[in-house]
């Protein structure tokens, strides 16, 4: 049997379930999961490996409206998934505006490649909804394949991997065999921290914040992981810090425990905030975090 290999490329709006989706696929949690929309800031390569075939899904922000630079670039990393893909991936769900994303669906009807569209969140809808859904999305890119799933409850998730399997591309394996993704050790350190402040603080303070890993030490019985949180305001420093420490000191604990789980190791967590007012809109420090 020849070998297969092929990026099968993972796009639609914010919260539709797109992470979700990468990470049971791939067997792994590599894609940072929360309620809050634009989550996903950067596009994240996991790779599936098997004897005849190697998966490349590239999980990619949310679809959206930029403004401000930092969506710009967002917007960028999740539109050029149209143009490297051997298979795309659109996800949508049961509750989003479907008209929403009108300049991408043209965009996506104009590519002579598999396309399969995922119909999430079934499990909270009806069969009539469903039905209904299918239909429009039928109309709307006739040369795709419909499939209503629910990625929470892994329902229908065995057919969109057969659909995968199905259409990969004859090719030898891009990377070795043994690799799981194309970004460091500290890159998922760094999105595993960014989680945790989804997960700790509202309204703003998620969104204004950006952690950069400076040291990541692997010694014989710890990893010792020191790293920097940014935030846009001094009022946002204050509120990551918390009164006597209390939120920072919680927001390393959860760290930790994720970081330990995923490296199989003790881990020693510190962490430091500092202000890079206006991070978001300079591309200088855009550069410096990995997003031009």
């Amino acid at each position: 049997m020849a070998h297969k290999a092929g990026f099968v490329n993972i796009v639609g709006n914010p919260n539709v379930g797109k992470s979700t989706l990468m990470n049971i696929l791939l067997g792994e949690k590599l894609s940072i999961i929360t309620s809050k929309s634009q989550t996903t800031r950067h596009r994240i390569l996991g790779i599936y490996n098997e004897e005849n075939y190697q998966i490349l899904y590239s999980d990619t922000p949310g679809i959206l409206k930029p403004a401000y630079q930092l969506q710009k670039s967002m917007l960028k990393m999740a539109m050029s998934a149209l143009e490297d893909a051997d298979i795309l991936l659109y996800i949508t769900d049961i509750f989003e505006n479907k008209e929403k994303n009108n300049e991408t669906i043209e965009q996506i009807n104009k590519l002579n490649i598999p396309i399969l569209v995922l119909i999430n969140k079934i499990d909270i809808s009806n069969q009539n909804v469903v039905e209904q859904q299918t239909e429009y999305w039928h109309n709307k890119l006739p040369e795709a394949s419909i499939l209503p799933v629910s990625a929470l409850l892994n329902f229908n998730i065995d057919k969109a991997f057969n659909f995968i399997i199905h259409n990969l591309p004859e090719s030898p394996p891009y990377f070795p065999k043994d690799q799981l993704s194309d970004k460091t050790e500290r890159f998922f350190v760094s999105e595993i921290i960014r989680e945790k402040i989804l997960l700790n603080y509202q309204k703003e303070i998620p969104y204004a914040s950006e952690v950069e890993v400076d040291e990541f030490k692997d010694q014989e019985d710890i990893i010792r992981i020191k790293a920097t949180i940014y935030v846009s305001r001094t009022s946002h420093k204050g509120i990551i810090i918390g009164n006597e420490g209390k939120a920072i000191k919680k927001l390393g604990i959860d760290a930790r425990k994720e970081i330990e789980e995923w490296v199989g190791k003790k881990v020693f967590v510190e962490l430091y905030v500092r202000v890079n007012k206006d991070w978001r809109d300079k591309k200088r420090e855009l550069r410096k975090f990995g997003y031009e």
